[in-house]
């Protein structure tokens, strides 16, 4: 007997429904369609920004600090006192070369080889130059060209380790740590505590002072300058001060012509650390101060030659002051710290 219409559905929905799919829930699909969505409106936004992608800017670059002035050019017969070592002012500091050092620097200074240095490499020494020039009145250009002319911005080998070939000196500076007692280094190596240390720069050491420590270094250097009365001015006092850091030698004459060549030319027309120096420059700043010099010292060697010479002395070299005479000082730098000289570059002469 057939189940009538009613029990019919009744068995139906007793049933069990095991083969019938249930309807899926789309809730999750449109989360991940939003969440997609979402995302792809974020990048678009970033890369419309140049958050990501080619338009991304570099961290601005460092630059040098501000020129204090531009230095004309010198006129010959400039203001250059050629006394002897002492007689200028009060804190004279002056190195001594001996002759076999003057003659490796004399081919050095000749030939002048350029160095290839990045931009970023120069960038650490920027805050220092500044630092230094705030602190000891020098002009910043002085400061970075001898520290081209000593260690070539602190690129020429050995400059962080060890000392020259001389076995004296070492850093970017090239500080005397053989001297003395006491040593050049000694007497100036407290300088770094008169300006305040950038929080980060090229070598930094652990512990300070250090040769090898670029702050520590050339602060040194800017209070040895300093003493020698350099100041903001690139002129006779300027040639003087850098004359005095490396000796009183003919070699020293062309060390100082080249410096404070190079500085001037900066002056003028912006700073270059890998420009040579101008030939017009190097001609006008040794007809203004170191002709004059190297006048004085000639005549004062051919004064020597013709001195009558007791029995028995041994034979003079070079046109300076022999290997182990002091430097001649009076008070020393300011600041408190005493000095003498006795700075020399890597792979060159020890002062």
């Amino acid at each position: 007997m057939a189940p009538s219409p009613a029990g019919a559905h009744a068995q139906a929905a007793a049933r069990p429904q095991a083969h019938v799919p249930s309807p899926p829930d789309e809730r999750a699909a449109w989360l991940v369609a939003i969440a997609l969505g979402t995302l792809g409106a974020l990048a678009l936004v970033a890369v419309l920004t140049g958050l990501v992608g080619g338009n991304a800017r570099p961290a601005p670059a460092a630059s040098p600090p501000p020129v204090p002035l531009a230095a004309a050019l010198p006129a010959p017969g400039g203001a250059v006192s050629a006394s002897p070592p002492g007689a200028r002012h009060v804190g004279v500091i002056v190195g001594r070369p001996t002759a076999a050092q003057q003659s490796a620097d004399a081919r050095r200074f000749e030939s002048q080889p350029a160095a290839l240095i990045a931009a970023r490499w120069m960038e650490g020494f920027y805050p220092i130059y500044g630092t230094a020039q705030e602190t000891f009145a020098v002009n910043w250009l002085l400061l970075a060209s001898i520290h081209e002319q000593e260690s070539a911005f602190s690129t020429a080998p050995g400059t962080y380790r060890g000392l020259n070939f001389a076995h004296c000196c070492g850093g970017p500076m090239q500080f005397n740590v053989t001297n003395g007692p006491p040593s050049t280094w000694q007497l100036v190596n407290d300088s770094y505590i008169y300006g305040r240390r950038p929080a980060a720069y090229g070598h930094m050491t652990a512990t300070h002072p250090s040769i090898y420590d670029d702050f520590d270094s050339i602060m040194a250097a800017a209070h040895l300058l300093s003493a020698d009365g350099a100041e903001y001015r690139l002129d006779g006092s300027a040639w003087m001060a850098a004359y005095d850091y490396y000796g009183h030698d003919l070699t020293g004459v062309t060390y100082a012509d080249q410096v404070l060549a190079r500085a001037i030319g900066w002056s003028q027309h912006g700073f270059c650390f890998d420009c040579g120096v101008r030939p017009g420059l190097m001609e006008a700043v040794h007809a203004a101060y170191g002709a004059p010099v190297m006048r004085s010292l000639l005549s004062a060697a051919a004064a020597r030659s013709n001195r009558p010479r007791p029995p028995g002395a041994g034979p003079t070299h070079g046109v300076g002051p022999t290997h182990g005479a002091r430097a001649t000082r009076g008070a020393g730098p300011t600041h408190g710290a005493r000095a003498t000289r006795g700075s020399c570059r890597a792979g060159a002469a020890c002062r």
